[in-house]
């Protein structure tokens, strides 16, 4: 027993020599480490989820500031330097536009002009003996053909027939037939001739047997 005059305290002294400590067994020593160890990688491995994803959501956080920041400037830039400058130079490129189609419609009432001045000083027998030979036909033909309109509008491109309404050199009953040709079948020789022409050559097959049937039956 201790002596009593012993300071109190939790060591015990004893006699003799101290008792022996007890071991762990080997057997145990492994698996205890084992587990020490596996609880220090999971505590790591936490840690370092745990801070990623501190990081990933301040990172998600702070992205749309910088995407929205140049998004604001731009916005505010752009309606007052960029949109005034697109605006003059859209303006800019109408108006050339504009000019240029007016350019092109002046020169083609310029050449309309010019090919109705010519025409009317062009005797339509010539035009048209030109332009039978697109048919295969010659000067035989054409001296039929002469005969024809000649008896039927005097060749003139402005005739109309009082009683039937037969307009034109080849007296196209009615005149509008010949806007097949061309919309200016009111004023224009050429766009006459060539639709009497193509109407002998459906009808008859040459100008000699429109000019027969015209004879024995006073209209072909």
């Amino acid at each position: 027993m201790p002596s009593s005059s012993s300071p109190p305290g939790r060591h015990r002294l004893y006699r003799g020599s101290p008792p022996a400590r007890r071991r762990i067994p080997h057997r145990l020593r492994r698996p205890l480490l084992s587990c020490a160890g596996a609880c220090a990688v999971l505590a790591a491995v936490a840690a370092g989820v745990t801070g990623a994803s501190t990081e990933e959501a301040a990172g998600s956080e702070a992205t749309p500031v910088k995407a929205t920041a140049p998004a604001l400037v731009a916005a505010d830039v752009t309606p007052a330097t960029e949109n005034p400058r697109r605006l003059a130079a859209q303006e800019r490129r109408a108006a050339a536009a504009d000019a240029h189609r007016e350019r092109l419609a002046r020169k083609a009432r310029v050449a309309r002009a010019a090919q109705r001045a010519r025409l009317a000083s062009t005797d339509p027998r010539d035009l048209a003996r030109s332009l039978m030979r697109r048919h295969g036909w010659g000067d035989g033909q054409f001296a039929c053909l002469d005969s024809l309109w000649a008896k039927e509008s005097g060749w003139d491109r402005s005739a109309r027939n009082p009683t039937s309404g037969a307009y034109g050199i080849p007296q196209a009953l009615p005149g509008s037939k010949m806007a097949s040709v061309g919309a200016d079948w009111r004023t224009n020789p050429v766009t006459q001739i060539r639709w009497g022409l193509q109407y002998i050559d459906a009808s008859y097959g040459s100008p000699c047997a429109a000019w027969g049937h015209s004879r024995s039956s006073g209209w072909y």
